[in-house]
Formats: structure tokens, C-alpha cells, sequence
């Protein structure tokens, strides 16, 4: 049985720059080191340490942002009762492996964050031979694995369900159109391992420099490749705080009419609102967690805290959410890597997830366009994983 989250309420460059560090590749942990996750103590506070960049020049409004939804979820969970430790990690990996290996000579149990992949690396790595695990809010599946869970949506994830939607839709030809960067690399390689598994042809791949007159210098060659190897689909990796606005511009501009020619991508083309607007979005499909839920926890989040919460809050509200739930069964080694990687999953406020045994993790993702600048929906979020695969 799937494990439900329990409430009492039901309901542009510094960006890219964090958004690029979260597929640094890192040394994954080692699989043997995972263990038996510390003993819980009956009746008594879950001591959880929740590391965040609270310091850090480029990240600290993301840090806040994690930190109140975490805090809220806290003061939602009923019975369970948890002892929120916060650790500031500064956005360093070395100062993320202090800080948590000072949280578990403190008593936590598990660990919450941090941010980014090579500093969540570097924390899973320092606290590995005390089975305690950590529930990084980085998507990069290279850090995954032995004590480390990423809770952020992976490129395989998302690429796996705008693929599938794609091939289902009669699509039969793409051209993938990518930064040449790490984070475009990613991209790519997740497309074309998606596409392995599907009826939808990867006909060409066409990387850019990152920057201004890369995109334009590539603009010709993706028109060529449309037209040479007859494509109906174009998908884009890059990040509205990337290069999207500019490709959605100009490639319309060079002649790929976006009525013959599907535009769909894998970052969120709905982030910030104001990306809405532009003409080039307009019929364009992409992935996001589950639209209903997530708007309600945005909505309650802006009555608690007067703001917005980041995109990514409903990660930290997810993680310290099914920690209680776990907790909740009454048995002491709830957060062990068994009791993490449930098949069933968990109920969040982005959607359904689970944890994956090599550190990865799925999460029911819902199918997007957007017409008069306005998101709809056209393929909700499963509401189960027994209806739902990749």
C-alpha cells in the first residue's frame, strides 16, 4: 500500500548557474555502504537535519525557501513529532560534509538536502559508515546510489514521460537541440535513452555553443536537420533561465513552423510567469508535477509565509512529510533504504513519487502545453504507480 502524507490541511544567469551545478557529476557512494539506518527511539522527537545554502550569495533565497516549507510540513504532521535541525551549508561541499557529520554526532537520523549535487555527494559520503541516508534535493542521477536519494526530478525521469507522450501521440522524428555543456549532455543522453524504449526516432542530435551567437550560429544547421531528416518534433533541454527564449524565437523566425513541427521540452516552460507570454512557448509541451496539487501548496505556502514558495520548496515539504509517514508505522528502523524505497511510493504535494533502490527516484509527472498564455493540462499526473509506468 502506497504511503499517504499526512496533513491537517488538505488543500536570469545566477539561476542558471545553480540550476547547471545540480549535474556536476560527482563520485556516487559506494552501494555496500548502504546499512542499517539509526534506531528510532519510541515516543521521542525524529531528530532530522535539514542542510540547506543559507550562506550562500547565489542560493540563500532558495535555502529560505526549503527551510519554511520544510517547517511547514513539520507543523502539518500528526502525531509524529520532529525535531527540524537546519545546518548551513553555504552551497561548499566540504562545509556540507562537516555539517553533516556534526547533525549525526548530534543525534540526527536522517538527512534532508543538501542543494547541490557534488555538496549532497560529499555529505552521503561523510556519514555513509553510520547508515544514516540522505534525501538531497539535487536531480542528478550521477550522485545517486549507496546512502544518497535524490529527491529532484531527474532529466531520465522527465525525459521518459515527454517522450512516451510524444510516441503516443503519433509523433515519429525528432531532433534534440542542446547546449554543449554538462547540463546539455544530460539532457541529451536522457532523450535518446528514453527514445530507446519508444516508437519516436531520434533522427538528429544538434548541440550549440552556450551563449548568444552559439544559438544563432546553430539556428541553420537545426532548420537543415528538420528538413533533411523530415522531423515533426523538436526537443529542447534548455532552461527558460538558459537559452528557450531565444531558440522558441529565432527557430520560428528561420522557418520551423510550430504548427507542423511539435516544440517540447524538458525543463518547465511555465517558470517564471512571465515566460507565459512569449509567442514561441505558445503550443509547446513539457513536464510537471501534479498541477492541482502543487498549486494548492503553493497557494497555503503564500498564506503562511506572504511569498511565493521556489519551485523546488514542495521537495523539502515532500521529504520531511514522508520521513513522518514512515515514522508514523511504529517500527525503528523506518528509515532504513527498505522502508525508503516502498514500491508504492508516497503522496506529495508536487504528486506521487518513489524512491528508487539506486537513488534515483519517479515521480508521476503531468503532460503540459500552454495557449494564451495560459497552462493547460493535457495529460494529468497518474494517481498511482499501479497505473503508471515508464
Amino acid at each position: 500500500m502506497r504511503v499517504s502524507i499526512s496533513f491537517r490541511h488538505k488543500g536570469l544567469r545566477a539561476l542558471a548557474g545553480i540550476l547547471l551545478a545540480a549535474f556536476i557529476s560527482a563520485c556516487a557512494p559506494d552501494t555496500s555502504t548502504i546499512g542499517t539506518a539509526p534506531r528510532l527511539a519510541p515516543q521521542e522527537p525524529i531528530p532530522i537535519a535539514l542542510l540547506v545554502p543559507t550562506s550562500s550569495q547565489n542560493a540563500a533565497e532558495i535555502a529560505g525557501s526549503l527551510e519554511q516549507a520544510a517547517r511547514m510540513a513539520v507543523s502539518d504532521l500528526e502525531p509524529v513529532k520532529i525535531d527540524l535541525r537546519v545546518y548551513d551549508t553555504a552551497g561548499r561541499s566540504d562545509i556540507a560534509a562537516q555539517q553533516a557529520q556534526t547533525a549525526v554526532d548530534q543525534g540526527a537520523k536522517i538527512i534532508i538536502g543538501p542543494l547541490f549535487a557534488e555538496a549532497a555527494n560529499a555529505a552521503g559520503l561523510a556519514v555513509a559508515d553510520e547508515g544514516v541516508n540522505v534525501l538531497s534535493f539535487s536531480n542528478s542521477s550521477a550522485i545517486a546510489g549507496g546512502n544518497v536519494f535524490v529527491l529532484g526530478k531527474t532529466f531520465d525521469n522527465t525525459a521518459e514521460r515527454v517522450v512516451g507522450y510524444l510516441a503516443r501521440s503519433g509523433k515519429q522524428r525528432a531532433v534534440i537541440v542542446y547546449p554543449d555543456n554538462l547540463e546539455g549532455e544530460a539532457g541529451r543522453s536522457a532523450l535518446e535513452k528514453a527514445a530507446q524504449y519508444s516508437s519516436l526516432k531520434i533522427a538528429h542530435s544538434q548541440a550549440f555553443e552556450f551563449s548568444q551567437e552559439g544559438v544563432v550560429a546553430a539556428i541553420p544547421l537545426i532548420r537543415a536537420a528538420v528538413e533533411i531528416e523530415e522531423a515533426d518534433t523538436i526537443l529542447l533541454t534548455s532552461t527558460t533561465a538558459g537559452a528557450l527564449g531565444l531558440l522558441v524565437q529565432l527557430l520560428p523566425e528561420a522557418g520551423i513552423d510550430p504548427a507542423k513541427v511539435q516544440y517540447a521540452g524538458l525543463a518547465r516552460w511555465d517558470v517564471p510567469a512571465q515566460t507565459l507570454a512569449l509567442s514561441g512557448v505558445q503550443g509547446g509541451l513539457f513536464a510537471l508535477p501534479d498541477y492541482a496539487r502543487a498549486q494548492s501548496f503553493s497557494t497555503r505556502y503564500e498564506a503562511t509565509f506572504s511569498s511565493k514558495p521556489h519551485q523546488l520548496a514542495g521537495l523539502a515539504y515532500d521529504g520531511v512529510a514522508a520521513i513522518g509517514a514512515l515514522v508514523a508505522r511504529g517500527t525503528n528502523n523506518a528509515l532504513g533504504a527498505a522502508a525508503l524505497t516502498q514500491t508504492a511510493g508516497f503522496e506529495g504535494v508536487d504528486g506521487i513519487f518513489r524512491l528508487r533502490k539506486d537513488g534515483t527516484n519517479e515521480r508521476g509527472l503531468a503532460i503540459a502545453t500552454i495557449q494564451d498564455k495560459q497552462v493547460v493540462i493535457l495529460d494529468p499526473a497518474p494517481a498511482a504507480f499501479e497505473f503508471f509506468s515508464f
